[in-house]
């Protein structure tokens, strides 16, 4: 019995005593001055200028589509930007893909090679809008509205108007620059794989590439407040299935039961209860909190500054307290669209519905695929591979390329905290893995939860005041020797 006691309270000193090391470890972190960063729009000349020019470039509509292969719009949008860029026009060497740009900024060598990358295509902009989509009004704030002014003719804008600025200045870079703008991005159409092609025909191996992803944003977690640029390393490979159930069909009105619909509304119910994948904290995502918990409140610092021990548990929790961290931890599927029947009072033959997954590293698309496969014929329903992507080569946060873009924000975004991080989206940048080992998902643009929430839907807004940071870090990165 006394021995027992002595064993408990050991086991009880222990606990208290890790306790302690957790409080101590949480108490020990001072928060960044990101957490008390407030972005203030510049309200000068010169924000005001970029955002006309913006708004120019807004008012032409380059909706795209994988069912429209007329370019005619993208060559109007070309004279647009052929208009409000003539030294970039005249100095560079430019090459057209079919609607598709890619432009030569000749350097002093061409070792290591830059290219900054903004598509130029947008997606539809249906529903009702505060100010027409492609009007490009810019309000008393100094907002410039429209579909594509976050996604992404806003950073494609700033890229323009660092080289065009540059090139005014008489600066000539250290290498070469590059820089491309696929006109099928949103339906990863054959815009980028056309110039990645050329760029492998060519021999040119890009140093460093700057594309969509992250952008500088408030509170990129629930409970995390403050301001932080967030540079995607990483992005998940992509997929579209189609689950497919089928009947013998017949009259409404004598249904049996477990009809083609009805078995695609179980699996779809039952693989959302019992998420069928593997959530893991990589590398990154450990390093992305380790960043940030200094700002968080104490008791998600108090989780978040002792990861070797909360960690495990951790990753079983996350993807149910908040969806954006949760993708970043596992693969995701999300049903997206399904069909039936083609009359109000008749039994399908055939129904389906689709699923987009993103996949993550761990658990790439061959294992994924076959997870979900194995789970839809417990319901007798079969799979089809639509299309699928696999995921890109990780940039490793501790290269020298990640140390630049890093070095940069915290010289034109002082007060910001920079945090790497994992695209739950995708972008052009699948198509250069073999000819950019660093393909860097960030547009240094501030926008705020509103004007997030607003990519691909309504309202789609931007600061005219948050044009001139991003200019002035592409004009550093360009001046920077690689």
């Amino acid at each position: 019995m006394e021995t027992a006691l002595i064993i408990l309270g050991i086991i009880f000193g222990l606990i208290v005593l890790l306790l302690l090391v957790m409080v101590v470890r949480a108490a020990s972190l001072k928060p960044h001055k990101s957490r008390n960063a407030v972005f203030v729009p510049d309200k000068s000349d010169r924000a005001k200028s970029y955002g006309e020019k913006l708004s120019r470039m807004i008012q032409s509509e380059t909706v795209s589509s994988r069912f429209d292969s007329d370019r005619t719009k993208f060559y109007e949008f070309h004279k647009t930007l052929e208009e409000l860029f003539p030294l970039v026009h005249k100095n560079l060497t430019k090459n057209v893909f079919d609607g598709s740009l890619l432009f030569k900024w000749q350097g002093k060598s061409d070792k290591n090679p830059i290219m900054l990358m903004s598509h130029q295509d947008v997606v539809e902009a249906n529903g009702n809008w505060k100010h027409p989509p492609f009007s490009g009004h810019i309000d008393e704030e100094g907002r410039v509205w429209g579909r594509g002014t976050v996604d992404t003719k806003g950073s494609l804008f700033c890229i323009f108007q660092a080289v065009e600025e540059l090139l005014a200045e008489g600066v000539t870079p250290v290498q070469d620059v590059y820089i491309a703008s696929s006109c099928t991005e949103e339906w990863s159409g054959n815009g980028a794989p056309a110039i990645a092609r050329y760029l492998k025909k060519n021999n040119i191996e890009i140093a460093l590439l700057l594309d969509e992803g992250g952008m500088i944003l408030e509170e990129p977690i629930k409970g995390v407040k403050g301001i932080y640029a967030m540079v995607g390393v990483v992005e998940k490979g992509y997929g579209d299935l189609k689950f497919i159930a089928r009947g013998k069909g017949g009259h409404a009105s004598a249904p049996p039961k477990n009809t083609p619909l009805v078995r695609l509304g179980k699996f779809m119910a039952y693989a959302e209860k019992h998420n069928p994948f593997k959530a893991k904290l990589t590398p990154t995502v450990t390093e992305m909190f380790t960043r940030i918990a200094p700002n968080m409140s104490f008791p998600l610092r108090l989780v978040f500054a002792n990861l070797w021990i909360t960690k495990p548990l951790l990753a079983k929790l996350l993807p149910g307290i908040s969806s954006a961290a949760g993708a970043m931890t596992k693969t995701t599927l999300a049903f997206t669209k399904a069909e039936g029947s083609a009359g109000l009072n008749v039994l399908p033959q055939e129904a389906y519905v689709t699923g987009n997954m993103r996949f993550i590293h761990h658990q790439p698309n061959e294992e994924s695929i076959r997870i979900i496969s194995e789970m839809a014929k417990k319901f007798d329903i079969e799979t089809e591979i639509i299309y699928q992507d696999k995921p890109c080569p990780i940039v490793d946060y501790k290269s020298d390329a990640f140390a630049l873009v890093e070095k940069v924000c915290n010289k034109v975004y002082p007060d910001v905290l920079v945090s790497p991080y994992v695209m739950t989206g995708g972008t052009d940048c699948k198509f250069y893995s073999e000819v950019s080992r660093n393909s860097i998902r960030f547009a240094p643009l501030y926008i705020n939860p509103g004007q997030y929430s607003t990519i691909h839907g309504l309202d789609e807004n931007i600061y005219s005041g948050a044009l001139p940071g991003c200019v002035d870090f592409y004009k550093e990165i360009i001046k920077t020797e690689k």
